[in-house]
């Protein structure tokens, strides 16, 4: 009962494009981790179109480094 549901990254109202080139703009190369939720549409169609949105993107700069060796303590 809230005012908004979780849809499949691309197809809502998040301006991905504009958020990698702020993070492009300001120099940032770590990871980026982006969580797909989408009650409405099965995983299995949901998640590979999601991927395949945010590679399509030519603002996409990618990182060097896994996500996990983010965190690593060595």
């Amino acid at each position: 009962r809230r005012g908004w549901d979780f849809v499949s990254t691309g197809r809502g109202d998040v301006p991905w494009e504009e958020c990698f080139r702020a993070l492009n703009h300001i120099g940032y190369d770590g990871p980026i981790s982006i969580e797909w939720e989408d009650a409405g549409m099965d995983r299995l169609h949901g998640a590979p179109e999601a991927l395949a949105y945010i590679r399509s993107l030519n603002a996409i700069t990618p990182p060097d480094a896994a996500f996990d060796a983010a965190f690593s303590s060595e």
